[in-house]
């Protein structure tokens, strides 16, 4: 039979005891800590849970008057529903999540009515209301609708309109005519141009009967009259639209500047002004030129008219009156070589005839006229003064880049490209003036406040404070309080262990490994010198371990084997 080695096997541990047995295995002292860092836990995970539920709350409406203000406020106090102020009070602010359902809530009350009232005066109307106080009423509607129509367009805040609607009689031989004032306050940076100022004034004056244009006022909230008609002394008007008209003139020129001199001297290198003199007078002027009388056959004849009358007269007669002298005169004869007329058969002189005859012509010549009438045009452009500053040219010596100016030559040049692209005329009076000169580079501006001061900073970290600092809680609360709580004691080795107890693992599979590297001491006499630790030759004990361990390097599965039959105490 052969020998085989006793090794010794450590007790396999019984499985870890349950979390009930571990809790009640903790001392009193352990036990209040764990009980305290739940109770934190539980308070986090609640405060987490109530904030990410709170509610985001959004403007319900703002600017409102103090009467709407406290209308508003109450209906939400009978609606149960959340309000806080911002902005001083100046809005009032609810749930996000009930926001809309809240607005038309409020809107089917009639909420908020607004400081402007329109036609809904005349809906509560009075028994025994008089014509004047109806005639009062449907005045101060047709302001209040007057006034929201204005308020409609985006760059007005608010406005306010006044009517003045005479009374009109039949008995009056002169009826006066109605007249309006707007006063309008617009939003910060906006102005009203002219199209929107003829635009309100059309629309005021459509609105009532009867009412011209020219009899509407249009101010802003610093007194300042828009609507100023043209002066009739002058002929002249200066407003907006024509500042407008000036602007862009001088920069549509000043951007032809730039656009023909960055190509050359860089981006940024360059800067140009325009100034631009219009003329927006009217002028009309009227000319007749007649040309001198021409010949009657060049002429062009207008009109031509010819009398032509021809007739006879009849001498008075002579004589002794009588039968003879009353007989019609015979036909007269025409003398002969100048010699007297035959005288009558009753040998008396009797009556003669003369004839007579006239012609008059008149003949109308058209006169050769030139009527020239001349309008001058407004906006025209009687003179521009241009000025350009370019910076110094840049060049490389010796690896650094040098500023340096640019030449006579270059400058003449460049003065000749602004005086063309402008269309410099000199009898216009016209002037260009270039200068060549260093740019100043001007340093950031460096914020003395520090970056924990930034307002930046602190929204960032107000925003992030609660979230992060509940992580950092729970984490403490748990690593300090619950994790040491639940860890259980490590059980004290008793001193008198060996090393070969320790060395065994606690499963089967390790306990081959423990075998493997254990070194057993055995007791043993010191050698002949005296010393204990001088080589000895193998005992044959030694000799079988030695074996034993080969065997398990080699074979571990038999080795394994062999340790299961053993503790199953089956027999070898």
């Amino acid at each position: 039979m052969s020998a085989v080695a006793e090794i010794p096997v450590a007790p396999i541990p019984p499985a870890g005891p349950g979390w009930l047995q571990r809790l009640s295995s903790l001392d009193r002292a352990r036990r209040m800590r764990l009980g305290v860092g739940v109770a934190l836990l539980v308070a986090v995970a609640i405060a987490a849970v109530v904030m990410g539920r709170q509610s985001d709350y959004r403007v319900l409406f703002a600017n409102l008057s103090d009467k709407d203000g406290g209308a508003i406020v109450g209906q939400l106090s009978q609606m149960n529903v959340p309000y806080k102020y911002a902005d001083g009070g100046g809005a009032i602010l609810i749930p996000s999540d009930r926001v809309h359902d809240v607005r038309l809530r409020l809107a089917t009350q009639g909420l908020p009515k607004g400081s402007v009232t329109g036609f809904e005066l005349m809906e509560n109307s009075k028994f025994g209301m008089t014509q004047f106080q109806e005639r009062l009423n449907f005045q101060r509607g047709l302001e209040g609708e007057l006034t929201r129509s204005i308020q409609a367009l985006s760059s007005v805040q608010g406005a306010r309109v006044h009517l003045a609607l005479p009374n009109q009689n039949g008995f009056f031989r002169e009826q006066q005519k109605p007249s309006a004032s707007v006063l309008v306050s617009l939003h910060p940076g906006r102005i009203l141009d002219r199209a929107q100022l003829a635009g309100i004034v059309h629309l005021v004056a459509s609105s009532v009967p009867e009412l011209a244009p020219s009899a509407v006022s249009v101010l802003d909230d610093t007194g300042k009259l828009l609507s100023q008609a043209p002066d009739s002394a002058s002929g002249a008007e200066v407003n907006a639209q024509q500042l407008l008209y000036v602007q862009q003139i001088e920069q549509q020129y000043t951007r032809r500047i730039m656009e023909i001199l960055e190509p050359v001297v860089g981006r940024d290198n360059v800067k140009a002004q325009v100034t631009a003199e219009v003329d927006f007078t009217k002028t009309d002027s009227t000319s007749e030129q007649f040309r001198p009388n021409q010949t009657p056959d060049a002429g062009a004849i207008r009109s031509q008219q010819v009398l032509e009358s021809r007739g006879s007269a009849n001498k008075t007669a002579t004589g002794v009156p009588g039968a003879v002298a009353n007989q019609p005169p015979a036909p007269s004869a025409a003398p002969i070589n100048g010699a007297n007329p035959a005288p009558n058969a009753g040998g008396t002189q009797g009556s003669t005839e003369e004839e007579n005859s006239k012609r008059e012509s008149t003949t109308n010549y058209e006169v050769d006229k030139t009527v020239r009438v001349t309008r001058g045009s407004t906006g025209a452009v009687k003179r521009l003064s241009a000025a350009v500053v370019v910076n110094y040219q840049s060049t490389e010596e010796k690896g650094k880049l040098v500023p340096k100016a640019l030449t006579p030559q270059q400058i003449e040049q460049m003065t000749a490209l602004v005086r063309e692209t402008i269309g410099f005329n000199r009898e216009r009076g016209d002037s260009v003036n270039l200068m060549n000169t260093p740019f100043q580079v001007t340093a950031a501006a460096v914020s003395d406040v520090p970056v924990w001061k930034q307002p930046e900073t602190v929204d960032l970290v107000k925003t992030l404070a609660w979230p992060v600092g509940a992580v950092v809680f729970a984490a403490l609360v748990l690593l300090g309080l619950v994790r040491p709580a639940l860890k259980s004691p490590s059980p004290a080795k008793s001193a008198k262990a060996t090393k070969a107890d320790g060395a065994v693992a606690a499963a089967a599979g390790g306990q081959v490994d423990a075998l493997e590297a254990e070194a057993l001491e055995r007791p043993a006499l010191p050698g002949p010198g005296g010393k204990k630790d001088e080589a000895l030759p193998a005992t044959p004990e030694q000799l079988r371990l030695e074996e034993a361990r080969v065997l398990a390097k080699e074979n571990p599965v038999a080795v394994a084997n062999i340790l299961k039959t053993w503790l199953n105490g089956e027999p070898a």
